[in-house]
């Protein structure tokens, strides 16, 4: 029997995972900050229901690590900036299967796929990709299903606001045992009324609010290392701005230059990746073992 992965080796896996979500975010420029938040409300949420600080991680990562499918969906679908059409909406839901494929036989997979494949399942059997019933599903998938889902509510996107967060809380009151887990929605709800969430809904990470563009309206992701006087661009219409600060926040005041290929393109914020690494190692410890397991095939059973 192979031994144990060392953290070493865990923590440059675990490093190109996380780099790999920051990337296939930042093709929809319409979510900056989507993976943080639901990592972070997925942490929150598995905490709050009791589970072992373990559990809480590795929640955490699956919703760091839940859209990795999103790599294969068109720029056309992933950008559409209306309604998508059945057929559109079918490309989009192959997500979490694609997600399984660029998974399966990572030496971590055991410890994201549960989320990637299975965040929208549904208790009552009318998810994908497999619909599975509620007791079929794994409390992390069920976790970040229901973070995916407040997220998304809250989330203004280009054809609709974000909803305020009681009326977000409203929509998984009426869909609990539906939708959503009796037990986990109802301890979300609690979380989510004690404010404990606010810090999280509508950043990008702590302590920094997310902003939408003056010029088009789509998020301009401000990160953590960066200060006052600062150039920064929206990636959608290409403006940029000086950032401000302004009684402790900061502001886009635009300069009316326009970016370049350089100043458009995709980071990975290796900073915040550097503090996700930091806080999820302690907690990881993976069997090499389980490097083959068959989870595309398991998927196939489903079906």
């Amino acid at each position: 029997m192979k031994p144990a992965l060392s953290k070493a080796h865990i923590q440059d896996l675990l490093h190109t995972l996380y780099s790999m979500a920051f990337l296939v975010e930042a093709r929809d420029r319409y979510t900056g900050g989507h993976l943080w938040r639901v990592s972070q409300f997925s942490t929150r949420l598995a905490l709050a229901s009791d589970l072992s600080k373990q559990q809480a991680v590795v929640a955490g990562l699956g919703g760091f690590l839940h859209d990795l499918g999103k790599v294969g969906v068109p720029d056309s679908i992933l950008n559409n900036t209306g309604k998508l059409s059945d057929d559109e909406y079918a490309v989009m839901k192959t997500h979490p299967e694609l997600g399984a494929q660029v998974l399966q036989g990572h030496p971590l997979a055991s410890l994201a796929m549960d989320a990637v494949l299975g965040h929208h399942e549904r208790i009552d059997g009318r998810g994908y990709p497999a619909g599975l019933m509620g007791s079929a599903m794994s409390d992390t998938a069920k976790i970040v299903g229901l973070a995916d889902a407040f997220d998304a509510m809250t989330s203004t996107r280009p054809y609709r606001q974000g909803m305020a967060v009681d009326a977000a809380i409203e929509q998984i009151s009426q869909h609990l045992d539906t939708q959503f887990d009796q037990t986990f929605g109802l301890n979300f709800i609690a979380l989510a009324k004690s404010g404990e969430l606010d810090v999280i809904i509508g950043h990008s990470e702590a302590g920094i609010p997310m902003h939408n563009c003056p010029m088009c309206g789509p998020v301009v992701v401000v990160h953590k290392y960066q200060k006052a006087g600062d150039a920064i661009f929206c990636r959608v219409c290409g403006n940029g701005f000086s950032l401000q600060k302004q009684h402790g926040e900061f502001t886009l005041k635009p300069t009316g230059k326009l970016g370049t290929a350089h100043d458009l393109q995709a980071n990975i914020d290796h900073d915040l990746l550097g503090r996700l690494l930091e806080e999820a190692l302690p907690y990881l410890s993976v069997d090499s073992n389980n490097n083959g397991v068959n989870w595309l095939q398991r998927l196939r059973n489903w079906l």
